[in-house]
C-alpha cells in the first residue's frame, strides 16, 4: 500500500476473511447504539449515483458511493463500479478507501447467515437457492461454513445456463446440483435462500413447510419482491434494520401498504435480537429475515476488513 490514504481491495484480504468473522463481527456491533443511516440517489437518466452513508457511535463512519451505468453492458464492462470511505469516530478524518465490490460481497452474505444462525434450526441439512449469479455463489460459501451439517445446496435459476455454470464451479468443494424441480425441491428444504431480481415473488408460500427457515436478499427496491402474501403471512418475520427495510424494500412495503401484513407482525430486527428478542420458539415453526443490506452493515464489514490489515 502507499504511504497515503488505503486502498484496500480483495488481495489485501484475501486468506484473511472468514464467513464465521464476518457473522461475527455484524452482531457484535448489533450490541452498540443504533446507527445514523443515509442514502442519497441522483439519477442522469438511466444511469444512477447511489451513496449510502452510516455513523456508529463508537465504531466511526463510512460513505459507500456506487455508479449504475445502464449502457456498461454494451461496452463490456461491468454495470456498476463503487468504492467506501471509511472515517474515524472521533477525528472524523478518513481512515481507508475500500473497494465496494469487496464491501458488499462479504456483508450481504454474512448479514444473511447471521440471520440464519439466530433463526434457522442447528441441524439444517438441505439449502436451496434461488438465483445464480454472485450473490448465490456467496452464499454456498457462506452457508457451508455456519452450517457445516448441509448434505445438499440445490440451485434454482430461470436461467439454466447460469446454473449448470455456478454448479459446475462449485461441485469440487460444496454439495450442490441443480433443481429440476424448485416446487419439491423447496418442500424438502431446510433453508432456502432468494437472491433474484425479480418484481414478482418466485417463492410460494404454499411450497415452505413447517420448520424451514426463509433468506430473502434480492429485493432491494420498492418495487421488487421475492416471496408471496401466504408466506409472509405463515411466518415469523424479522429484518436486519427497521431504519432500512419496511419502508423502502417491496418485500415488505407492498404488502404493508396492501394490509396483508401489520407493523406488528415484524417480530424484531437484528438489534432487538441482540436485545433478548425471541426467534424461532419451535421446531416447527416457520422463520423469516428479510436482509435489507444497510449502510450500516457495510461499515461493520468495513470496520472488521481495516482490523486484519
Amino acid at each position: 500500500m502507499s504511504t497515503g490514504l488505503p486502498h484496500v481491495t480483495a488481495a489485501d484480504v484475501a486468506h484473511r476473511l472468514s464467513w464465521n468473522a464476518v457473522a461475527d463481527a455484524i452482531w457484535a456491533a448489533h450490541h452498540r447504539p443504533r446507527p445514523g443511516i443515509a442514502d442519497a440517489f441522483v439519477h442522469r437518466g438511466d444511469d444512477v449515483l447511489l451513496s449510502r452513508a452510516a455513523w456508529i457511535d463508537g465504531m466511526g463512519a463510512g460513505a459507500k458511493t456506487v455508479t449504475a451505468i445502464a449502457g456498461n453492458a454494451a461496452r463490456g464492462l461491468p454495470t456498476i463500479h463503487g468504492a467506501m470511505l471509511v472515517f474515524d469516530d472521533e477525528t472524523g478524518r478518513p481512515r481507508a478507501v475500500i473497494d465496494s465490490d469487496l464491501i458488499t460481497r462479504w456483508k450481504t452474505a454474512g448479514d444473511s447467515v447471521l440471520g440464519a444462525r439466530l433463526l434457522a434450526r442447528p441441524d439444517a441439512r438441505h439449502l436451496v437457492i434461488i438465483g445464480a449469479g454472485a450473490v448465490a455463489d456467496s452464499l454456498i460459501e457462506a452457508y457451508a461454513e455456519l452450517f457445516p451439517g448441509l448434505e445438499r445446496i440445490a440451485i434454482a435459476s430461470r436461467r439454466a445456463e447460469s446454473a449448470r455454470a455456478l454448479v459446475n464451479e462449485k461441485k469440487a468443494m460444496y454439495p450442490v446440483e441443480i433443481a429440476k424441480d424448485i416446487q419439491q425441491t423447496v418442500r424438502e428444504a431446510d433453508i432456502i435462500a432468494t437472491a433474484t431480481t425479480s418484481r414478482e415473488p418466485v417463492l410460494r408460500g404454499e411450497w415452505v413447510g413447517p420448520g424451514t427457515h426463509v433468506d430473502l436478499i434480492g429485493a432491494f427496491t420498492p418495487e421488487m419482491r421475492e416471496a408471496d402474501d401466504a408466506l409472509l403471512k405463515k411466518a415469523r418475520i424479522f429484518i436486519d434494520s427497521h431504519a432500512t427495510v419496511p419502508d423502502h424494500i417491496g418485500e415488505l412495503k407492498i404488502p404493508l401498504d396492501q394490509g396483508v401484513i401489520a407493523r406488528s407482525d415484524i417480530l424484531g430486527d437484528l438489534y432487538d435480537l441482540a436485545a433478548g428478542t425471541p426467534g424461532r420458539v419451535s421446531p416447527s415453526d416457520i422463520t423469516l429475515f428479510k436482509n435489507g443490506g444497510g449502510a450500516h452493515l457495510d461499515l461493520m464489514t468495513a470496520d472488521l476488513i481495516l482490523s486484519l490489515l
